[in-house]
C-alpha cells in the first residue's frame, strides 16, 4: 500500500525530481505516521516509485501527466549536462506538461535516480544521513561519556536558519501544483522537520541508552547543525524585510531562526520568489553536526547555616579584583555541594545576609543553592546527611543544618513576605557617660518603636538611597559595668541594627544614642535566630 494518496502524484514528482528525500516528501504530503518516517530511506524511495510507475500504468502513458498551463516557476531540471546546477537567479528547469513528451519527459525510474544519493534540497541532509545507526551510536557515545545520571531524556535539535527558508521554496512549489489540481495546501499541513527527526530518531536513541524518552524529563540531549555552504541563502530577507534583523547581545548573527520566520511570515510570495529558486536546487554537502550537548536540569539543595567567625563574609569579598578575605559562607559550602553533585556551576541564595563582623547563632539563617547542570543527581537522606557532616568537619567557622534536596518552586517560600518576617539580635553596646541599670531600664518597657532609617553611609555604594521605615518590636537590656550593656532586640527584617545603635551621623532616628542621650557605638552583633519557617527542620 503507498504511503501517499493518489492526489499528491503530481507534488510526489515534482520533489523527487528536484532532489528532495523521501523522507520530506512525505512531510509534504502531510503523512503523519510516525512509523513510516522510521522505515529506511531506500525502501520508501522505493514505495514513491512504485506508486509513480502503478499511476502512469493506469493512464497508459510514462509521462507524467500535470495540468496545463504549469506555473511558470516550476518547472523541472533540465536532463543532461549540467542538470544537478541550479539557477539561482529563479530560472527553474521547465515542467514536462501532458503535451511535452519528448527527451525532457521524466519517468519513475529518473525519479529514483535523481534522489538517489543526492543531499536533499529541503532537509539539508538531516533526514538522511543523521537518522542512520551510525550518527545515533556517535550521539550515545557522546552521551555516555559525560558520566550523567538520568533515567529519560528529552531530545532537542537546532536546526540552521536557511533550512525554513528552503522549507518555504519547497512548499511554494508544491503549493503551485496542488492549485493547479484544484487542491488546496497550507502551511499547516506539512509535517515539521523537526517532529519527524524526533519521530525517527527517538527510538533508536531510547534502545541505545536504556531509557525513555520523555518530553518533560530534566536531562535533554542536544544536537547542533549548520550548513555553512548555504549560509547565505537567508541574507536577501534582510533587505525585504529589514526590521526582522537587529542585533541582540549574545548573538554571533543577526539571522537567528526566529528573525528569518519572522521575515518569511511578512515577506510577500512574488517578492520571495525573485530572490530564491522554487524548488530548491540540491546542495553538494550534508549538514555538519557542529555540537552534541548534554545538559541536565538543575538541582536544588537548601539547609540552614550558623556562623560563628567575626572575620568571614557571608559570600567572596572582592573589591576591584582583590579578594580581601580568604573565604566565605557561601565557599565553605559550595565547595562541597559541586565536588559531589558534579555541577558546572551555582548560585547561592539566602533569608538576608549578616556582615562580615557579625556571628549567626541560634537556629542559624536559612540558605538556598542551585546546581547547575549536575552530572550527579541521585541523593538519598542518608548521603544528605554524610555531606553535611564532610561541609561540619572541613571548617570550624561555620555549621549546617537540615541540608536536603528541594525543588525550585520551594525556594520562593525563603523569599516570601520577607519584609514581614521577624530576627532576633544580641548587641553588646558602649557609651560615652556612665550609666547606671535604671537609665537603661525604660528601653524594656518599648514596644513597636518605628524608625525611619535613611540609606546607611557604608552601603549607600552599592544600595540607593531612600528612608525605610522599619519597626523595633521590642527589647530587653543587660547591664554589663558603667560603660556597657547588652541589648537583645526583635525587629522587622531589614532593620538596620548598628545604625539603630550609633544613630549614622543621624541618618536612623531615633536610635539608642538619642534615647540615652549619650554617644552610643556597638561593639559586637550576633543574629540570634532569623524567624523563617524554611526548610523543613530535619531529625538528626
Amino acid at each position: 500500500m503507498s504511503p501517499v494518496a493518489e492526489k499528491d502524484r503530481a507534488a510526489v514528482q515534482l520533489l523527487l525530481d528536484a532532489g528532495t528525500c523521501p523522507r520530506c516528501v512525505l512531510r509534504f504530503c502531510s503523512v503523519g505516521s510516525q512509523q513510516l518516517y522510521r522505515h529506511p530511506q531506500q525502501d520508501l524511495l522505493k514505495d514513491l516509485q512504485e506508486f509513480l510507475k502503478s499511476s502512469q500504468e493506469k493512464e497508459g502513458t510514462v509521462c507524467l501527466d500535470v495540468a496545463d498551463p504549469p506555473c511558470k516557476r516550476l518547472r523541472l531540471e533540465q536532463q543532461g549536462e549540467g542538470a544537478d546546477e541550479l539557477n539561482h537567479n529563479g530560472a527553474i528547469p521547465q515542467l514536462p506538461s501532458a503535451g511535452n513528451t519528448g527527451n525532457t519527459a521524466l519517468s519513475g525510474n529518473t525519479a529514483l535516480d535523481s534522489s538517489a544519493g543526492r543531499v536533499c534540497n529541503v532537509c539539508l541532509g538531516i533526514l538522511q544521513e543523521f537518522c542512520e545507526p551510525d550518527f545515533v551510536k556517535k550521539v550515545c557515545q557522546k552521551v555516555n561519556s559525560a558520566d550523567y545520571q538520568f533515567t529519560s531524556f528529552v531530545f532537542s535539535v537546532s536546526l540552521p536558519p536557511q533550512l525554513s527558508v528552503r522549507e518555504r521554496a519547497a512548499w511554494l512549489g508544491v503549493k503551485q501544483q496542488m492549485r493547479n489540481l484544484g487542491l488546496p495546501l497550507a502551511k499547516d499541513d506539512i509535517v515539521q522537520l523537526k517532529e519527524a527527526y524526533k519521530w525517527i530518531i527517538h527510538p533508536q536513541l531510547a534502545e541505545e541508552l536504556g531509557v525513555p524518552a520523555d518530553g518533560k524529563s530534566l536531562f535533554e540531549v542536544s544536537v547542533v547543525f549548520a550548513h555553512p555552504e548555504t549560509d547565505e541563502e537567508c541574507h536577501f530577507l534582510a533587505t525585504a524585510c529589514p526590521d526582522c534583523f537587529k542585533p541582540a547581545k549574545n548573538k554571533q548573527s543577526v539571522f537567528t531562526r526566529m528573525a528569518v520566520v519572522k521575515a518569511l511570515e511578512r515577506i510577500k510570495e512574488e517578492d520571495f520568489l525573485k530572490h530564491f529558486p522554487c524548488p530548491p536546487g540540491s546542495p553538494k554537502n550534508l549538514c555538519d553536526a557542529l555540537e552534541i550537548q548534554c545538559n541536565n536540569g538543575a538541582v536544588f539543595v537548601a539547609g540552614r547555616y550558623n556562623k560563628y567567625s567575626r572575620n568571614l563574609p557571608q559570600t567572596p569579598w572582592i573589591i576591584d579584583g582583590e579578594r580581601k578575605l580568604e573565604s566565605s559562607v557561601e565557599e565553605l559550602i559550595s565547595e562541597h555541594l559541586m565536588a559531589e553533585f558534579k555541577a558546572d556551576s551555582f548560585n547561592f541564595s539566602s533569608s538576608g545576609r549578616e556582615d562580615v563582623d557579625v556571628r549567626t547563632l541560634g537556629n542559624g539563617r536559612p540558605f538556598a543553592m542551585e546546581l547547575v547542570n549536575p552530572r550527579r543527581i541521585h541523593f538519598s537522606a542518608e548521603d544528605m546527611k554524610r555531606l553535611q557532616q564532610a561541609i561540619n568537619d572541613s571548617s570550624d567557622k561555620i555549621q549546617v543544618r537540615d541540608l536536603q534536596l528541594v525543588t525550585r518552586s520551594a525556594i520562593g517560600r525563603m523569599k516570601e513576605g520577607e519584609e514581614e518576617k521577624t530576627k532576633t539580635y544580641s548587641a553588646l553596646i558602649w557609651t560615652d557617660k556612665a550609666i547606671q541599670r535604671e537609665d537603661i531600664a525604660f528601653l524594656d518597657d518599648i514596644k513597636e518603636l518605628r524608625l525611619e532609617q535613611k540609606t546607611p553611609l557604608r552601603v549607600l555604594h552599592r544600595r540607593p538611597l531612600a528612608v525605610r521605615c522599619r519597626l523595633i518590636h521590642s527589647m530587653s537590656s543587660e547591664y554589663i559595668d558603667q560603660h556597657h550593656f547588652r541589648l537583645r532586640l526583635r525587629t522587622q527584617a531589614g532593620t538596620y541594627i548598628k545604625e539603630f545603635v550609633h544613630g549614622d551621623f543621624g541618618r536612623t532616628k531615633p536610635n539608642i544614642g538619642s534615647l540615652l542621650n549619650r554617644t552610643a557605638d556597638i561593639l559586637e552583633l550576633d543574629v540570634e535566630s532569623v524567624d523563617v519557617d524554611w526548610p523543613p527542620s530535619l531529625a538528626d
